[in-house]
């Protein structure tokens, strides 16, 4: 039987990327998604790939949601968090409600779900988890303490979850993308990102496909001999 993967913030930008790239890979993927239900039912429309809304912020929500998955679809394999938000500002500035909504939706998802899936892992023998980290969590970026230390305690808790399950077949990587030409991204005033691509020694951002196709190589049965990495995936802007 196809394994099966869940992708977090799966219906757009790099999300879908990667849910487009593993389905063609022949995974059974599901893409979750937080709020937006009408282009979350025109990317089921157009790839063919179930879209299940659920906050992956709320512990209790994700519990539920994982458990009424694998009931219809058969145990998660494979575990891609990628969702994640952002509330910039500098931090004289920033509200309690911009840093602990960053908090929770980017790095505390990832304890959420890798809670629920974790156990069956380990009974089971194999399991791929990959976090979807940030060169801004690696480098840091003005008015983005909240995205920054999410990000960068992404890549802490990478390490310490691959070091309690290497024995046990699981798997647990990071990828640490740069500039992706995305919604978020491209949201971006365009005096900005001109001055951001200067930056980018290959002189492009990175585009969606660049980082699936780095996600499947770290899913592959192939790569079971590389666990708490972080694949730095930013056209040589940040050499980690």
């Amino acid at each position: 039987m196809p394994k099966v993967a869940l992708v977090t913030g799966g219906t757009r930008g790099i999300g879908e990327a990667v849910c487009t790239t593993l389905k063609d890979k022949g995974y059974t993927v599901i893409a979750n998604y937080g709020g937006n239900d009408s282009v979350a039912a025109e990317f089921t429309e157009r790839t063919g790939i179930p879209a299940v809304k659920f906050d992956v912020s709320n512990f209790n929500e994700v519990q539920a949601a994982v458990k009424k998955l694998e009931d219809e679809y058969g145990h998660i394999d494979v575990l891609v968090n990628n969702a994640g938000i952002t509330r910039d500002g500098t931090m004289h500035r920033m509200t309690f409600e911009q840093w602990d909504a960053v908090i929770q939706t980017n790095l505390a998802s990832c304890f959420n779900t890798c809670k629920a899936v974790i156990d069956g892992m380990r009974e089971r023998g194999f399991g791929r988890i990959i976090n979807v980290g940030s060169v801004n969590g690696q480098a840091g970026q003005y008015g983005q303490v909240n995205y920054a230390a999410a990000k960068s305690g992404i890549h802490g808790f990478t390490k310490a979850l691959a070091l309690e399950n290497a024995a046990k077949g699981i798997t647990v990587n990071a990828i640490a993308p740069g500039y992706v030409d995305t919604d978020m991204v491209r949201a971006v005033p365009e005096e900005v990102l001109v001055k951001i691509i200067k930056t980018i020694p290959v002189g492009r951002l990175g585009r969606p496909e660049d980082i699936a196709n780095s996600v499947a190589f770290l899913v592959d049965d192939e790569s079971s001999f590389i666990t708490g990495s972080t694949l730095s995936i930013n056209g040589g802007q940040h050499m980690y």
